[in-house]
């Protein structure tokens, strides 16, 4: 991976984390295009510039984060399903991650369901108290996103608003519970990995990082301005074109590279 290549999975990875779009689904979507999905660097390095991403939301909120242990309590409920889920089906998960065909119809999907879950939004001014058994829901939900193309943020968004929360209260709900799912998941495959990282790879991942968290920064600003004013409908539309190109390019015998 040259330094370009890993430049521009970074900016992907910031644009697209913190929105509903699905961060992996694109990542796949940008390194099979580029050629590189298949190097064992490259799955390593998509999983270990979420770290700069969680650092923006650290940054952005860090004054929610001083808050009463409730409010940590409630974000290691909603964190456990996927904690648990994600250590069993590993392997299963991995393998999904190699598959366009599953990313191209979970975006799909995922753009009908956000037009539709965008009708019933609650936005009424006053939040609704985030309770533990909504923390739990909140949490299952976002377990649906380890189907590559389905997207975190949405899930979790869509689990929130399910639950009562308006659009704003859902999305930084879903930003906050992003800190220790994103950790557990980075710090797990860095274990996992950490002994076939390269002295000149060290480099590659700080600068992935480093734009990650900018461009992160960036874009949880836009996607909550943007949210408050127009909802979900346009990232829906977004997600049905962009699922539609996929499919209809592997339709046609475009070959990606992937495994």
């Amino acid at each position: 991976m040259s330094i370009w290549q890993a430049i521009i999975l970074a900016i992907v990875e910031g644009i697209t984390e913190f929105l509903p779009v699905s961060s992996t689904g694109h990542m796949i979507i940008a390194s099979s295009f580029m050629g590189i999905s298949h190097l064992e660097f490259t799955k390593m390095f998509t999983v270990n510039i979420q770290f700069g991403a969680i650092l923006s939301v650290l940054v952005l909120y860090w004054k929610r984060f001083f808050q009463t242990t409730d409010f940590y309590i409630k974000l290691f409920v909603a964190f456990l399903p996927a904690a648990v889920i994600g250590f069993l089906l590993n392997d299963f998960i991995d393998a999904l991650l190699e598959n366009v065909v599953v990313v191209a119809v979970s975006l799909l999907v995922g753009g009908i369901i956000l037009i539709f879950i965008d009708r019933i939004a609650n936005d009424t001014s006053s939040e609704k108290e985030i309770t533990l058994p909504t923390a739990l829901k909140i949490g299952f939900f976002q377990c649906i996103a380890m189907i590559p193309g389905v997207s975190r943020s949405a899930s979790t968004i869509i689990g929130g608003m399910l639950q009562g929360l308006s659009r704003k209260q859902a999305a930084e709900f879903s930003f906050f519970l992003a800190v220790p799912t994103m950790a557990a998941a980075g710090g797990y495959k860095l274990l996992k990995t950490y002994d076939t990282i390269k002295a000149e790879d060290i480099q590659t991942l700080l600068i992935g990082n480093v734009v990650a968290f900018v461009v992160a920064m960036l874009a949880i600003k836009f996607f909550i301005s943007f949210l408050t004013k127009y909802g979900f409908k346009v990232f829906g539309y977004y997600r049905i074109i962009l699922g539609l190109i996929l499919l209809g390019l592997l339709a046609s015998g475009y070959k990606l590279d992937v495994v």
